[in-house]
């Protein structure tokens, strides 16, 4: 099967989440639902150091194929953080804040790409 490069890049990002022990990675595809996206990635963190590290890593696993985020968000707070790649937007959170916000019952509709450690 042929990938996209939005969807290798979201395979890409979910894959240094997972790297990182990032917790129920699940990769959206918006592209159907709306127009600031294709894809999707959510992950959660057991605390902000956690958060902190996997958004550090997805930077760095990118950097390497100089692929830079057009807008980061949240990073010093570590709750929320958000790497904005066009047509990728990684969403990473705390659990705690993860369970409250609810991101993936918003775009419910949006069919799940699996990934590595479902498979």
């Amino acid at each position: 099967m042929l990938l996209n490069q939005e969807e290798k890049l979201a395979r890409t990002i979910a894959e240094a989440c997972l790297n990182e022990k990032a917790l129920n990675v699940v990769v959206l595809d918006v592209h159907d639902l709306t127009v600031i996206a294709d894809y999707f990635v959510i992950a959660s963190g057991r605390s902000v150091i956690q958060v902190r590290s996997i958004i550090e890593n997805v930077q760095e696993t990118l950097r390497e194929q100089n692929i830079y985020p057009s807008r980061k968000e949240g990073f010093q707070q570590g709750v929320w953080s958000v790497l904005d790649f066009s047509s990728v937007i990684l969403h990473v959170f705390r659990q705690e804040e993860r369970e409250y916000y609810q991101l993936e019952n918003l775009w419910a509709d949006a069919p799940r790409l699996l990934i590595e450690s479902e498979v």
